[in-house]
C-alpha cells in the first residue's frame, strides 16, 4: 500500500492505492454526454496504474476527435488509453466488434498488472460488456455493402427487402433492421435464433466497480452548450469539411455524430453557423436525456455520483 496524489491546486487530494486492485478488477464509469467521465477515468488511471478503455460508440472514430470530445493528446499522454480513434469513419463499427476489442484490451490490461477503466456514454456497450452478445458469425463485407445500399434508399426499401427475405418481427429502428437483414443474408437465420448464446466479456470472478455520473440537470444543459461552442473554436467545422469531402454514405454511424448534420447544413449555406450550433446543442441535450432514461432503467444498481470528482472518490472507496 502506498499513497499517490491526484490533481493539483485547491482541488488536490490524495488517495490510498490498493495494489490488490490490479488482480482482476475492472472499473466502469458511465454517464450522459459532457458529464465529466473523461476527467474521472483519467484520475482513476493515474491513481491506480490503470488504462482508460473507451466505451463510447462515437469516440472510436479517428475522424471525429473534436466533435466526439475524445481525450486530448495531452490527456492521452497522462495515462494509457485504448480503443480511441482506431476506426475509420467509412466503417460500420458494431457492438460485437467493440466487445471483441474490449475483451482484448481488458485482458491486456490485466496481463500488464493494470486496472482497466472502461468509460463512455453508450449504455449498450456496458450492457454487452456484462451480459454478452449473441454468438453470431461475422457478416461478410459484401453483405454489409448490399444492406447499406438498401439503407440509402430509406426505411421503405429496407422493409421491402425484409419482406422478400421473410424476415420475422421487422424492427422499426433503422439500425436494428439493418443488423437483422445482415444476419439473415449472411447466415440464413433470424437474429433472434442466436439468443441464448451470449458470453459476458467480464469473467464471473472479476471484481467490478460500477460508477454512473449523474450531474444536476441545469448544470449539464449549460455544460453541453459551453462544450459545443468550444468545439467550434477547436476545429469542428474543419473536421466536418474533411468528412464531407470523402462523400461517405450518410447512413454510416460516424455521419450521425452530434453536430455533423448541423454543421454540414451550415457549410451548404442552408442555415447559419449559429443556427447549426443551436440545433446541435438541442440534439445533444435530448440525447443526454435519453441516456439518463436508459441509466435509470438498466443502471439503477450502480453507484451514482453527482460529478467527476465524487465519481473518482467513490470508485477508490469501493
Amino acid at each position: 500500500m502506498h499513497n499517490r496524489g491526484l490533481g493539483g491546486g485547491p482541488g488536490r487530494w490524495v488517495v490510498q492505492y490498493n495494489e490488490s486492485m490490479n488482480n482482476r478488477t475492472a472499473i466502469l464509469v458511465a454517464g450522459p454526454t459532457a458529464s465529466g467521465k473523461t476527467a474521472a477515468a483519467l484520475k482513476l488511471a493515474q491513481a491506480l496504474n490503470g488504462v482508460v478503455i473507451n466505451a463510447d460508440s462515437m469516440q472510436v472514430y479517428a475522424n471525429l476527435r473534436v466533435l466526439t470530445a475524445r481525450p486530448s493528446p495531452e490527456e492521452e499522454r497522462q495515462a494509457p488509453h485504448a480503443l480511441y480513434g482506431h476506426v475509420d469513419a467509412a466503417h460500420r463499427y458494431s457492438v460485437g466488434e467493440w466487445l471483441t476489442d474490449a475483451r482484448a484490451a481488458i485482458a491486456q490490461a490485466w496481463a500488464e498488472g493494470r486496472v482497466p477503466i472502461l468509460t463512455g456514454g453508450t449504455g449498450l456497450y456496458f450492457r454487452a460488456l456484462e451480459e454478452g452478445l449473441a454468438d453470431i458469425p461475422p457478416v461478410p463485407e459484401e453483405v454489409r455493402r448490399k444492406v447499406a445500399g438498401w439503407a440509402q434508399e430509406g426505411m421503405s426499401a429496407l422493409r421491402h427487402h425484409a419482406g422478400k427475405l421473410a424476415l420475422e418481427g421487422i424492427p422499426h429502428d433503422c439500425q436494428r433492421l439493418v443488423r437483422a437483414l445482415e444476419v439473415k443474408l449472411a447466415t440464413g437465420r433470424e437474429l433472434s435464433s442466436f439468443h441464448g448464446t451470449e458470453r459476458p466479456a467480464l469473467p464471473p470472478d472479476a471484481r467490478i466497480i460500477r460508477i454512473f455520473i449523474a450531474p444536476e440537470r441545469e448544470w449539464l444543459r449549460q455544460r453541453i452548450a459551453t462544450r459545443f461552442h468550444a468545439m467550434l473554436e477547436q476545429g469542428a467545422v474543419e473536421e466536418v469539411e474533411r468528412l464531407l469531402a470523402r462523400n461517405l454514405d450518410p447512413t454510416l454511424p460516424a455521419m450521425k455524430a452530434h453536430g455533423v448534420r448541423n454543421i454540414a447544413a451550415a457549410l451548404r449555406g442552408e442555415i447559419t453557423l449559429e443556427e447549426a450550433a443551436e440545433g446541435a446543442i438541442n440534439e445533444t441535450r435530448q440525447y443526454a436525456k435519453r441516456q439518463m432514461t436508459w441509466a435509470r432503467k438498466f443502471m439503477h444498481h450502480w453507484h451514482w455520483a453527482p460529478d467527476s470528482e465524487s465519481a473518482a472518490r467513490l470508485a477508490l472507496d469501493s
